[in-house]
């Protein structure tokens, strides 16, 4: 299964994932606090374990940092 995650091209050998596991093999510090976007769209944290990752898809992992004066 070929995806993108945040913005490189990643070849797992897995043919269904979820993006709990994704989270967990792309070894992302700090989880709970990171935002996950599947082809454009927030994915609710509640749905990390049950939402499948598909060929094609292109995921980001954001991280929110506050700041400032």
């Amino acid at each position: 299964m070929k995806i993108t995650v945040n913005d490189k091209e990643v070849n797992l050998d897995k043919g269904e994932i979820t993006v709990s596991e994704l989270l967990t093999i792309s070894k992302v510090e700090n989880p709970e606090v990171v935002s996950v976007q599947r082809n454009g769209e927030f994915v609710d944290k509640k749905d990390l374990g049950s939402t499948q990752v598909k060929d094609g898809d292109k995921i980001d992992f954001l991280y929110f940092m506050g700041g400032g004066k």
